[in-house]
C-alpha cells in the first residue's frame, strides 16, 4: 500500500541511485517526444524528479515547471534543468490556477499515488490544463499493488498503486479528456512483449 510521506521519504534517500536508473531507462522515450511534438508553451511534469527525461527535453521556447513531493529530487532538477520552475507538492492537490498549462505530463509518477487517489490526480490535471490541452500519463495494463524492499539495489524500499489500463481510460474520459493514443511499452528494456505497460494521450475537451 502507497504511504505518500514513504514514498517521498524514499525518493529523498535514493535520490542519486533513482536518478542514475533514469538515465539508463530509455523506455517510453519515443512515446514522449511524439506526444510533445504538438509545440505546447507552458508543460507541467507532474512527479519530475530529477529533471529528466521531460523538463530536460523541452526547447527554449517551452515554459518547464516541475512539480515533485521529493526535496532531493527537486534539487537535481535545478542542477540539471536551472531554467525551469520547481514546486514541491501533491498531485492530487496541484498548487497551479485553473487553464495554467498546454499539457500535462506524469511519466512514471501516477503509479506511486493511491489507488483512492487516482481519479483526483487526473481531475487536478484537467483543472490546470486550457480547454484543448494534453495529458499523458503512463499505466500498467493490470491493476496490481506491490512493493519492493530494496529498489534498484538501493537499500530503500519503494511501493506502487497501479489502477490498470481500463480504470484510467474511465478516469480520463471522466475527468473531461478525449482519449487520442495508446502506446504499448515494455516492463524492462530487455523484454520484447509491448504490452506490460500503457502510456495514454488524452485531450481535453472544450477546445
Amino acid at each position: 500500500m502507497v504511504e505518500k510521506r514513504a514514498v517521498r521519504q524514499a525518493y529523498d534517500e535514493m535520490a542519486r541511485a533513482y536518478d542514475a536508473a533514469r538515465t539508463r531507462d530509455g523506455r517510453g522515450l519515443s512515446v514522449l517526444e511524439s506526444f510533445l511534438e504538438f509545440g505546447p508553451e507552458r508543460v507541467l511534469d507532474a512527479g519530475c524528479g530529477g529533471g529528466q527525461p521531460v523538463l530536460d527535453r523541452l526547447d527554449d521556447a517551452a515554459t518547464a515547471v516541475g512539480l515533485d513531493a521529493s526535496g532531493e529530487q527537486l534539487r537535481l532538477a535545478a542542477d540539471r534543468v536551472p531554467g525551469a520552475a520547481l514546486a514541491a507538492g501533491d498531485m492530487t492537490r496541484l498548487p497551479f490556477a485553473d487553464d495554467t498549462f498546454d499539457a500535462v505530463v506524469a511519466y512514471w509518477s501516477l503509479i506511486h499515488v493511491p489507488l483512492a487517489e487516482h481519479g483526483t490526480a487526473i481531475e487536478a490535471f484537467a483543472r490546470v490544463l486550457r480547454p484543448g490541452g494534453r495529458v499523458l500519463v503512463c499505466e500498467g495494463r493490470e491493476e496490481w499493488v506491490g512493493e519492493n524492499p530494496d529498489w534498484l539495489d538501493s537499500g530503500v524500499g519503494m511501493a506502487w498503486e497501479i489502477a490498470g489500463l481500463e480504470a484510467t481510460r474511465a478516469q480520463l474520459r471522466a475527468a473531461g479528456f478525449t482519449l487520442a493514443r495508446e502506446w504499448g511499452v515494455p516492463d524492462s528494456l530487455d523484454d520484447s512483449e509491448a504490452d506490460a505497460w500503457v502510456f495514454l494521450e488524452g485531450r481535453l475537451d472544450g477546445a
